[in-house]
């Protein structure tokens, strides 16, 4: 699969991609900014077309599906959060408005949301100023992945949706949503590798190409490209080898 934001313009964005994501599987798209993480996984909900090649989703081309209908199987929360003015639980069940109070506690406990929710000074009926100036980053991000999850999306995506929670949040979440809620794929980019460790797929993505896939496990033994990140950003510099590194992390991730 190809892609050029212009069509067929000279510099593809993203060149032979080729993707499985089996159901039930999270898949984690780890890459520096501008690598093409996030036009990839905008051809799922059709935010654009790929230029060569075909998205399918449960064997069917997304061209082939109905915009509507396309959009009621796919949850997605990007970077940049927005949220309403009006109630936490405004805010929660907005694309299900006619969901229960226990449903939407259910979502927000999946997102790691409930804690501070329940701290606020009245609890879901908390008000939220319009673009949600009265929350944090990482509050905000987490209301909205609870509105992604109390949709029941087939495929939900986290666009470096966890980029303004803390690490300890982090870890927490990445197991939380298909505890509660059946995702059939769930698709999370990310330029923190802590985000990604266990993922059922790690994909690294450099210059619109795929160069590496695997669990973190493998990809440590056999991917330089990802050892170099995870380096960067977890080893503190002590130039471990691929052995070592997978020797570290055996004990804590699961893949």
């Amino acid at each position: 699969m190809d892609f050029h934001y212009n069509g067929n313009g000279d510099e593809p964005v993203l060149e032979a991609v080729n993707l499985t994501a089996e159901p039930g599987q999270t898949v984690a798209i780890l890459g520096a900014t501008g690598s093409g993480k996030s036009s990839l996984i905008n051809l799922i909900p059709r935010f654009y077309d790929v230029s060569a090649g075909r998205v399918l989703v449960d064997g069917m081309d997304v061209r082939q599906i109905s915009q509507d209908s396309l959009l009621a199987q796919v949850g997605s929360v990007p970077q940049e959060t927005i949220l309403f003015s009006g109630t936490v639980r405004d805010n929660i069940s907005y694309g299900r408005p006619e969901a229960s109070d226990e449903e939407v506690v259910a979502a927000a406990k999946a997102a790691q949301a409930h804690d501070f929710i329940m701290h606020l000074s009245k609890g879901y009926d908390s008000h939220v100023q319009a673009r949600g100036t009265n929350f944090s980053g990482g509050q905000k991000q987490r209301i909205a992945i609870a509105r992604a999850l109390l949709m029941q999306p087939k495929i939900l995506i986290l666009d470096d949706s966890t980029s303004s929670v803390d690490v300890e949040t982090e870890n927490k979440n990445s197991g939380s949503p298909g505890n509660k809620f059946a995702l059939a794929h769930q698709f999370v980019v990310a330029q923190r590798i802590s985000t990604v460790l266990k993922a059922d797929k790690i994909v690294v993505i450099d210059k619109g190409r795929i160069v590496a896939q695997g669990t973190h496990k493998e990809l440590l033994a056999t991917s330089p490209i990802y050892q170099e990140i995870y380096e960067s950003q977890l080893g503190n510099g002590n130039g471990f080898h691929a052995d070592e590194l997978v020797k570290i992390t055996e004990g804590s991730v699961a893949k």
